[in-house]
């Protein structure tokens, strides 16, 4: 991917891990601003467009989860939040808070930069075969694949992350039909397995709260034996 106009910022406060992100991604074309708090990351963006935010949870006042719910209200700009080695709960609560991946520490920059360029791919709508429908409507809702964008019944645009959307174009694209979480992380290209498994329970949680606020029943009924049904009709307009 030619990455050359695509911007970073990292949020991180050990010097050491900022720099060598910082040095890491720089040297692979990106241009990466870099910051130490929750202060200096909402001066920095103020200022400055970005493409991609990499935030560390264990932050100095206003911690990560909290930030990172902060941002995700105000913007869909994806976020990659780093954790430590084990914290389960940690990454589980940065997905619900809106993450769109997470990486462990410690870890190799190498794979931050393969992670940082898969959630750009999804975010820009990049994939190996388009689409043969650029528009899906379920219920009056619309989905634009080709913006990647999502509208209520009243034509409002609705904030989805490149990971909501992924998912919801998968389930609008098999409607109806059992869908397995190990399905869905294939058609989403999400990690397989571990606490990532986990997190095509986090993204249902979240689409559900956006689609179901004017609905008697979910849009998205979990089947007992292991998956997810999207129960509306889909139609091209």
């Amino acid at each position: 991917m030619a990455s050359g106009t695509q911007s970073i910022l990292i949020v991180e406060d050990d010097q050491q891990t900022k720099d060598l992100i910082a040095r890491y991604l720089r040297e692979h074309a990106f241009a990466v601003g870099a910051v130490t708090n929750g202060r200096e990351m909402d001066r920095y963006l103020s200022q400055n467009r970005v493409d991609l935010i990499v935030l560390d949870l264990m932050l100095p006042g206003e911690d990560g989860l909290s930030l990172c719910r902060r941002l995700r209200v105000e913007s869909t700009t994806p976020i990659i939040i780093l954790t430590a080695k084990g914290e389960d709960l940690d990454r589980i609560l940065g997905l619900e808070m809106g993450a769109d991946d997470y990486l462990p520490k410690p870890f190799n920059p190498r794979e931050l930069l393969a992670r940082i360029n898969a959630v750009l791919r999804r975010q820009s709508g990049g994939s190996a075969a388009g689409p043969t429908a650029t528009r899906l409507k379920f219920r009056n809702w619309t989905i634009d694949l080709r913006l990647r964008e999502l509208r209520d019944p009243e034509g409002a645009q609705v904030p989805v992350t490149s990971a909501e959307f992924d998912l919801l174009q998968a389930f609008c694209e098999r409607p109806g039909r059992i869908l397995t979480r190990d399905n869905l992380l294939s058609m989403t290209r999400s990690r397989p397995g571990g606490a990532f498994g986990r997190s095509i329970d986090v993204l249902v949680s979240r689409l559900r709260r956006k689609l179901d606020r004017s609905e008697g029943t979910s849009m998205i009924r979990t089947v007992r034996t292991g998956g997810y049904i999207f129960t509306p009709e889909v139609e091209q307009p």
